[in-house]
Formats: structure tokens, sequence, C-alpha cells
């Protein structure tokens, strides 16, 4: 296979436009549903934790499906994962507006985040390669970007299409630009030569695996489901219907189980040999005995922590933003989706562009300057978001929210050159995956129904107060990999230059 020739400046833009485009359309999809709470459980006649459950349903599959579609993408097509994800979110964003039942409605939300899933580490791998050096945390901030501005902006188009044209039709509309976005990211060329592929045939005759065999390969996680199932069941009964704690027992209960499950596959993947008759085990064993290397990295223990813990933060706030505004502040959950969505979406903006500026300008000076962008803005913003959620007068209320998100959006692009940076490229959307996966399902999967629990105890006013102090702690955590970074990269680099 030959090596392509590098990409031009313009023609690696454009890429970046393109998956960035695709990148926020994917978030416009996933966070719309949260301005469509109340007229969907109007419709449906809906329970509030079963909306919870049509948040969670979608951070859920994501978390689970992110790790394996980071593999695959590895192993064979990057471009075809990425654009597999774009259809996926579209034609089940469109299936959701057209069920007629909760489960219905359940399931297209979970497929949602399969489609999300499987676009997202491919993409962020794709522009790593891109961006070598020159301008990474700017290229991945500039992709990131979609995280926080296609949350507000699907709650600011959910409030608005709705009001206009109702729920289901506003879910179709959101829908149909995924297609288009299909067609462009099927076109894309990838920056550098991939691994050789494997035959469907050769992967098919590698799974000969009895029911039994293969249940034992998922024993903790089958585990942690029954348990969690019966921790639900019992906190349902004991706290009520409209309880989250049930909700939040049973996402911790599954994290606990896929993180034991992950650390016996690396532990049996990383004692194979990478050698041998079959190209599916050997494929495998080989990235897993890389991925096994990675888990060692200093850096990323720090970064998938405190990604953790902004993930939690950061995500919950958007989440519960719109019925925060709602409740507090005496606004209609249309006028808050359209307040969120104008000043969120301007200083979202400023917030990653800015971020990303200062993590490259700085990199030039000290190998740890994404990381301190990182630390910088969640250390100024948490406080601020803090302060935001005390306030009740409105007219001081937007500016200091406009400030807080400002410094809050500054992490988006820093944290994914960060591991970037130490992590070798023949894996990198592997770890993406992995990130992915650690972070909402220990995060914002949690986060969702654990601030609705204590919302039904101690008030919401109180409850989100939890979230900006998370993300601060997010960022302090972090910080630690000020003394890891530089030798991280270094190692990457002489195994590289090897």
């Amino acid at each position: 296979m030959s090596v392509p020739a590098p990409a031009s400046r313009a023609y690696s833009h454009y890429a970046l436009g393109v998956l960035a485009t695709a990148n926020l359309l994917s978030f416009i999809n996933r966070n719309i549903v949260f301005a469509l709470f109340e007229p969907i459980k109007l419709d449906l006649s809906l329970t509030d934790t079963q909306l919870g459950w049509l948040a969670s349903a979608y951070v859920l599959i994501f978390s689970l499906a992110a790790l394996p579609f980071g593999v695959i993408s590895d192993l064979r097509s990057r471009r075809a994962v990425i654009t597999l994800g774009a259809l996926l979110w579209s034609a089940f964003t469109l299936g959701s507006g057209l069920a007629t039942s909760f489960g219905l409605l359940l399931a297209c939300r979970a497929l949602v985040g399969v489609g999300g899933a499987a676009f997202a580490g491919p993409a962020q791998s794709m522009v790593a390669d891109y961006f070598k050096l020159r301008g990474r945390a700017m290229a991945m901030g500039i992709l990131a970007a979609g995280i926080t501005l296609g949350g507000v902006l699907g709650i600011w188009l959910g409030g608005r299409l709705e009001a206009a044209y109702g729920w289901r039709t506003t879910l179709v509309v959101v829908s149909l630009p995924g297609f288009v976005l299909a067609l462009l990211t099927a076109r894309l060329r990838d920056p550098v030569r991939r691994p050789g592929g494997l035959s469907l045939r050769a992967a098919l005759a590698e799974t000969h695996v009895g029911i039994i065999a293969l249940a034992r390969q998922f024993l903790p996680l089958l585990g942690s489901l029954v348990v969690g199932s019966v921790l639900a069941i019992y906190f349902d009964r004991l706290y009520g219907a409209d309880s989250k704690v049930d909700t939040a027992a049973f996402a911790l209960a599954v994290a606990i189980g896929l993180a034991l499950n992950i650390r016996i596959w690396v532990k049996r993947f990383a004692a194979a040999p990478a050698t041998g008759p079959r190209p599916l085990v050997r494929a495998f064993g080989e990235r897993a005995i890389s991925l096994a290397t990675v888990l060692r990295t200093p850096t990323l223990v720090y970064v998938f922590l405190g990604g953790a813990l902004i993930s939690f933060g950061m995500n919950g706030l958007v989440g519960w933003a719109p019925t925060f505004m709602s409740r507090e502040l005496n606004l209609s959950v249309a006028k808050a989706a359209e307040l969120l969505g104008s000043w969120g979406l301007l200083s979202g903006i400023c917030g990653v562009l800015f971020g990303g500026v200062l993590a490259d300008w700085l990199r030039r000076y000290t190998p740890t300057g994404r990381v301190l962008t990182i630390s910088l803005g969640l250390l100024i913003g948490g406080p601020l978001a803090i302060w935001l959620l005390t306030l009740r007068d409105l007219d001081l209320f937007v500016p200091v929210f406009a400030a807080a998100f400002f410094f809050l959006s500054w992490f988006n692009g820093p944290i994914a050159a960060v591991i970037f940076d130490v992590v070798p490229s023949t894996i990198s959307a592997t770890v993406a995956g992995a990130y992915l996966l650690f972070i909402h399902l220990v995060g914002d999967a949690v986060a969702f129904p654990l601030i609705g629990a204590l919302s039904d105890r101690l008030g919401l006013d109180r409850a989100v107060l939890l979230l900006p102090a998370v993300a601060v702690l997010g960022g302090l955590v972090i910080l630690g990999a000020t003394r890891t970074v530089a030798r991280d990269m270094a190692r990457v680099d002489k195994a590289v230059s090897q």
C-alpha cells in the first residue's frame, strides 16, 4: 500500500469544515430532545422517570459503542465508520419523530447514540492527522465546538421549531442535513495510510464461539446489568416512580461492570501473542497491546479522570439549564431555550476559538501549554457558573452566563489535542473511543439522573450547584498532567522516529 501524499493546507481546512459541521449536527440531534421534553411528555403520557431514560439511553449506548467503533475504524476505514455514524444518527432521529410509543422512542434515541459513537472517535483521529503539530489544538477546538455549540443550538432550535410545528416535525427536520453530510464525509481522503483491512470472510471464520464461551467474555458486564436492574427496582419502590435514584444506580452499576470487563480484555490481549495464523486475533492483539501501553501513560490517567468530571459538570449543565431557567427565572421553556441558544452560541464560539489559539500559542513556549489552558478556563469559568446559578435577576444573569460559558468552552480543543499528543497515530481512534466511553459513562450518564434525584429532595436550585463544582474539580485533576505531558510526548515522538 502506497503512502498518500500529505494533504494540502487548503484540503485539511476543507476536511475540518466538513467534520466540524457533521459534529455540530450530531450534537444537535442529541440535545434537541431536552427542549422537547414537555410536549413529548404530554403527547405520549410519560413520567419524568421515562423522560430521564430518553436522555440516559443516548449517553449509555454512546458510551458502550464508542470503543468498539474506535477499534473498527483503526482496523478498517475511518471514513467509512464516520459516514455510517452520520447515516445512523440521521435515520433514527427521523424515526424518533415518527415514534408512537415510549418503547419505540427510547429505542430510536438509543440508536441515535450508536451513530454519534461511530462518528466521534474516528473524526477526532482524522483531524489530529490532518493537523500534526501546527494548529492542532485550534483544529480540535473547532471540531469539538460541536459538542457545546450543538448542545445549545439544539436546545434553541428545538424550542423555536417545536413552538411553530410540533415536536415530531422538529425531529424530522433536524435529521435531514445529516444525510447530506454523509455524502461529503464518504468522499474525504484519509490523510495517512491506514493498517491493512481484514476480509469479512476471515473475520467471520474466527467467530465460531459458543454462546457459553461468548457469555464468559462479558461476564462482569452481564453481572452488572443484573445488579443494576435489581437496584433500580429497589430504589424505584423505595422513592417512587418520579425518583431518579433508580437510573443513577443502574448507570453506576453498568459503568463498574464495563470497566472491569475492559480491564480483563486488555490483560488477556496484552498477554496473548501478536503473531499467528489468525488475522483478526493478530490485529486486535496488536491493538490491545498498544492500548495497554497507552493506558499506562500518566497523562492519559489525568485526562480520563478529569474529562469524566468535566463531562459530568458541563453536559449536566447543558441538559438541566432549560428546566432550571424555566423554574427559577419564571421563563417559558421556549424563551429559556432561545436565550441559552443565542448567548451560548456567541460566547461558546468565542471561547472555543480563543481556547484553541491560546493553547497553541502557549505550546510554542512550553509542552504544558495545552494542559494549562484546559485548567485555567475551568478554574475561572467554574466559580462564575456557581455565582450564575445563585442569580435571579435576568439582566445580570445573561452577561454572567456569557462570561462563564466563554471560559468553560476553552477546554474543548486542547483536551482532545493533548490525547493525540501522547498517543501513536495507529491506535488514536481506539484511544479516542475509550476516552469517550469512560467520560460519558462515568460522567453525564450519572449526572442527568443524579441531579434529578437531588432536585427531588433539595430542590433544583441547590442540586445544580454540584455541576460546576465538579467541573472545577476536573480542572484541578487535569492540572496534574503538567508534570507528565512533556515526558509522554517525547516517548511517542521517539517511538514514531524508530
